[in-house]
């Protein structure tokens, strides 16, 4: 007896896929053209893994019925599940054509994209696909991770949905903490995992992912004793678990201080893959503890050239010739610009953030930690918010600086508006408190921070240029503004001077309340420049400010790579650090004299 379609149906729903099969063969017999039986026969012989069997099948569905945007959808994703890849590139563009709206399509074709490497493009498929249908999960769980493999700051706001989401499967759960992690939002992803580890306590990944998301929330003892639960119950024969538990054992020794324990088990592990510069990172910093700069130089040569090939696939603009090393400071706002601004309302000092500002790594998390540590204030993990204003400027056609004069009363307010609600989707505000706003390179948004909040007070970190060239050299930075800046050290130092000097014209021209705090004496006098700071800010009691290793560790999660040093009392240990690899630093020396001579800083020691 011939099945019905509906009964066919039926079957392949209940998974029951070969009598499935049986019953489409069957009924071909009779109706060989009918185009529905053919599809069920495709899909039951894919769903049972049969590849070769199921793409000769929709082959002939896209032969036959080639106007079929379905049909070349379902014959690309199998092309593109055998490896055929740009076969499969090209039946999606086909199934585009026929439906250029299709979200679904669009999606597959932005993944196929990742896999072909063509980051910008899949990035594009994908916002385009999340753009018309802002409801998909799926459509913006791709698009999220093409925008963390581009580096774009708009991963964050394509997640903001994922409670509504759960509960999901393991691999869909597992996707969606890898990229909370790679957001920064190391206390989200470690909720997502916990739950993954705990309804599948014989699967490795979970655990594993766990443990690392442990011990970037300082909770080390807790990544120990999981680590150690993982090795009793592994499988001997797992031998890529072992590794992986190997490397995270030697990231906690370098944490506990044991850098020649560390050196030891990083080198028993070796890298992931061929690409792995975190392994390079990791063992630059060993042997810098162990007071090998020599080694610490080559392993860092190694990191940096292969930073340097991933930055060139996934932001190729940043080497394009003549590109900025820092586009944001490509324009200034010059003194007669400023004053065709009009005049407009706006908050003052005390209903404003506190911005600490300072290129990268001259202690600006230090100050953070300090100034949360006071009950008066409150602080939030540094995020890219003007950034993110910028880009819906943009969308409303406005360019800054050039469009600066063009923010009127309304605008401005409704910027203002939007700020905060990028604020409260990170912290929950205490509304008794002032924000404290830690960004290092705010300091390049200052034309669009003094528009919204002219009356605010900027806290300059200032630390021995030479010690901030090193330090960054030594880091293996997400941000694609940073990471690109730090392939040589004398890129990075012209990327130094340029911010700086950026800073400089633009703290002429608006003139904002600035106090400047040097890495060197708050080291040297913590008491009396703490107090200094309270009383730039306004603060009667200086005391809190001095508890911030309590406070650090207490908060657990800091999203920056000072994340291992503000848990600890204030130190010298990063002091005169740049002479040990002056022989290194002298290409950039040449680069950095302007700012060395303006600051004060010597090299002649």
């Amino acid at each position: 007896m011939t099945r019905s379609i509906q009964d066919i149906v039926a079957a392949f729903q209940a998974e029951r896929l070969a009598e499935a099969e049986q019953w489409c063969r069957e009924a071909l017999q009779q109706s060989p053209a009918n185009e529905d039986l053919s599809l069920l026969l495709a899909m039951s012989l894919h769903q049972q893994g049969r590849l070769d069997e199921a793409l000769v099948v929709h082959a002939e569905l896209v032969k036959h019925h080639s106007d079929s945007s379905l049909h070349w959808g379902n014959y690309a994703t199998v092309l593109r599940e055998l490896g055929r890849l740009d076969e499969s590139a090209e039946a999606y563009v086909k199934a585009l054509e026929l439906q250029p709206d299709n979200v679904e399509q669009l999606v597959n074709f932005g993944l196929l994209q990742l896999q072909l490497k063509r980051y910008h493009e899949a990035r594009e498929t994908l916002l385009h696909a999340h753009y018309l249908d802002r409801d998909s999960m799926a459509a913006r769980m791709a698009a999220a991770r093409a925008c963390a493999i581009c580096r774009d700051h708009r991963v964050g706001q394509l997640l903001r949905p994922w409670r509504e989401w759960l509960p999901l499967d393991d691999a869909q759960q597992l996707e969606l903490a890898d990229l909370f992690q790679l957001d920064g939002e190391a206390d989200i992803a470690c909720m997502l995992l916990e739950d993954v580890a705990a309804r599948s306590p014989t699967s490795m990944p979970p655990k594993l992912a766990l443990a690392a998301a442990l011990e970037r929330m300082n909770r080390l003892d807790a990544a120990s004793a999981l680590l150690g639960h993982i090795e009793a119950i592994r499988d001997p024969a797992d031998e890529a678990t072992r590794l992986e538990i190997t490397r995270q054992r030697a990231t906690l020794s370098l944490r506990s201080g044991d850098a020649a324990q560390a050196r030891v088990l990083l080198e028993q592990a070796g890298p992931r893959n061929e690409g792995d510069c975190v392994y390079f990172f990791t063992q630059a910093e060993i042997y810098d503890k162990l007071g090998d700069p020599k080694l610490a130089l080559a392993a860092l040569r190694q990191a940096h050239a292969l930073k340097l090939e991933e930055l060139k696939v996934t932001v190729p603009e940043r080497f394009e010739p003549g590109a900025p090393v820092l586009p944001l400071t490509a324009q200034r706002v010059t003194a007669e610009e400023y004053q065709r601004w009009p005049v407009l309302n706006a908050p003052g000092a005390e209903h404003s953030p506190i911005f600490i500002v300072g290129f990268p790594r001259s202690g600006t998390t230090l100050l953070e930690q300090m100034l949360d540590a006071h009950p008066a204030l409150q602080s939030m993990d540094e995020r890219p918010f003007f950034n993110t204003l910028d880009d819906q400027l943009e969308d409303y056609g406005f360019e800054l600086p050039r469009d600066m004069p063009k923010l009127d009363q309304h605008l401005c307010d409704e910027l203002r508006k939007g700020y905060l609600s990028l604020v409260c989707s990170k912290i929950t505000r205490r509304w008794d408190t002032r924000l404290v706003d830690k960004n290092p390179l705010n300091m390049s948004w200052l034309p669009l921070i003094h528009r919204l909040f002219p009356q605010a007070q900027f806290i300059l970190a200032l630390r021995h240029p030479c010690d901030v060239l090193v330090s960054n050299y030594m880091q293996n930075f997400r941000a694609a503004v940073l990471a690109s800046a730090c392939t040589s050290t004398e890129r990075l130092a012209t990327a130094y001077v340029t911010a700086m000097e950026h800073w400089l014209h633009h703290v002429e021209v608006f003139k904002p309340n600035v106090f400047v705090s040097r890495y060197e004496e708050l080291v040297a006098d913590p008491e009396g420049q703490t107090r200094k700071i309270a009383a730039f800010l306004g603060l009667e009691d200086a005391a809190p400010l001095m508890h911030f290793d309590q406070h650090a560790r207490e908060k657990g999660f800091i999203a920056t790579p000072s994340y291992t040093q503000v848990i600890q009392p204030v130190n010298k240990k990063g002091l005169n650090r740049w002479l040990r690899y002056r022989e290194a630093l002298e290409p950039a020396l040449p680069i950095l004299k302007p700012m060395l001579e303006y600051w004060d800083y010597s090299i002649d020691v």
